[in-house]
C-alpha cells in the first residue's frame, strides 16, 4: 500500500518541491489548501493531476481534523505560514495566529485523529535572529528579531512540547534560507534575479535595494525538501539544522546574478531606506553537521549554481512573455 502524505502550504515554493519529491518516492500526495480570492496553483500546475487537494484553513481547527480523518496520512508536513518577514511587521497578530498557533491546531488535530502520524514542522533560521553564536546549531539559543521569528519560535517549541508530552513523532527542521526559481517575488534573491533579467531585456533601468551588507546562508529548496523527508524516516523524532554552512552578502548575490547576464550591478542598483528592516538579523550561518551525520544529508547545489539557475529561469520567462 502506498504511503500517504498531507502537505500544508503545498502551493508554496517548498510545498511544490516536496510534492514532486514524494511522488518520486511512490507516495500518494495530498495538499491542504485554503480558499482565497486569488488561488495560485502556478507552482504545482505541472503535477496537479497527480496530487489530491483538500480544502481547509490552518486557522480552522475543524477543517484540519476533517482533512486528517478523510486522508488518513502516515506523514504530515506543515509548511503553511505567513512566511514573509517584512509582512510580519505589518500583520503581527495574523502572523502569530497562522505561523505560531496554526502549528498547535494541527498538532492537536493529529493527536485527536491519530497520534501515530509523523509530523514535520518547518522551523526557521529567523528564530536565531540576534545570534548568540556563529555558526548556529540545534543548541544555539533563540533571539528572534521579527514577529515572524517570534511566531516560528512558538511553533518550534510547541512541536517539542507535543513530542515530549504525548510521545508523538514530531520533528522540526530549522531551515536556513533556501531559494529557487519558484521563490516569491518579495524575497531578496528572487527580487534580484528577476530585476537583473528585466534590466538585461531593457524592461527596467534600476533596482532599489536595502542593506547590502546583510549576510545569509542560501541553499536550493529542492535539496532542502529531501532533508524534511529524511527526518520523518528516522526511528526517533528530533530537530535538525539544514544549511550549507557558507554565507554570502546581498552584495555578492547582486554580483553573481548580474554577472550571469554580463552586467555590472553597480550601474543599476540604488540603495533605498524604505527597504531596511526595523531590526536586522545578524550573521546567519548554519551548522548542519548533525543532519549530515544522522540523516546522511548534504546540499548538492552551490550558491553560484542556484543564482544562475534562478537568473536563467527569470530571463527565459520574461523573454517568452515579452513575445
Amino acid at each position: 500500500m502506498k504511503k500517504r502524505a498531507l502537505i500544508t502550504g503545498i502551493t508554496g515554493q517548498d510545498g511544490s518541491y516536496l510534492a514532486e519529491f514524494l511522488l518520486t518516492q511512490g507516495y500518494e500526495v495530498f495538499g491542504f489548501v485554503r480558499r482565497t480570492s486569488t488561488l495560485n496553483f502556478e507552482r504545482i500546475r505541472h503535477i496537479q493531476d497527480k496530487i489530491t487537494l483538500v480544502s481547509g484553513d490552518i486557522l480552522d481547527q475543524t477543517s484540519l481534523t476533517r482533512a486528517l480523518s478523510d486522508v488518513q496520512p502516515q506523514e504530515v508536513y506543515n509548511l503553511a505560514a505567513q512566511s514573509f518577514v517584512q509582512t510580519s511587521w505589518d500583520q503581527p497578530v495574523f502572523t502569530g495566529d497562522v505561523t505560531g498557533l496554526g502549528v498547535t491546531r494541527l498538532l492537536d488535530a493529529i493527536r485527536t485523529v491519530n497520534p501515530a502520524i509523523r509530523f514535520y514542522q518547518a522551523s526557521s533560521s529567523e528564530m536565531f535572529g540576534k545570534v548568540r553564536e556563529v555558526p548556529q546549531s540545534e543548541d544555539t539559543p533563540f533571539y528572534p528579531r521579527s514577529p515572524y521569528g517570534v511566531a516560528k519560535v512558538y511553533g518550534h517549541w510547541i512541536t517539542i512540547n507535543y513530542r515530549e508530552s504525548y510521545n508523538m513523532h514530531a520533528t522540526s527542521g530549522i531551515l536556513f534560507n533556501h531559494e529557487s526559481p519558484r521563490r516569491g517575488m518579495e524575497f531578496v534573491t528572487r527580487k534580484v534575479t528577476y530585476n537583473a533579467a528585466k534590466i538585461k531585456l531593457g524592461l527596467a533601468t534600476e533596482l532599489k535595494m536595502g542593506n547590502l551588507d546583510s549576510q545569509r546562508d542560501w541553499g536550493f529548496a529542492g535539496d532542502y525538501v529531501q532533508a524534511m523527508w529524511l527526518m520523518l524516516q528516522q526511528d526517533t523524532p528530533d530537530d535538525f539544522v539544514i544549511a550549507t554552512g557558507v554565507t554570502y552578502s546581498v552584495e555578492k548575490l547582486l554580483s553573481v546574478a548580474f554577472s550571469a547576464l554580463d552586467l555590472d550591478w553597480k550601474k543599476f542598483v540604488v540603495q533605498d531606506a524604505a527597504f531596511m528592516r526595523p531590526a536586522e538579523v545578524d550573521l546567519l550561518i548554519g551548522d548542519a553537521s548533525k543532519a549530515g551525520k544522522i540523516l546522511g544529508w548534504e546540499p548538492a547545489v552551490s550558491f553560484e549554481q542556484l543564482i544562475q539557475m534562478m537568473v536563467e529561469a527569470d530571463y527565459q520567462s520574461l523573454k517568452n512573455s515579452a513575445k
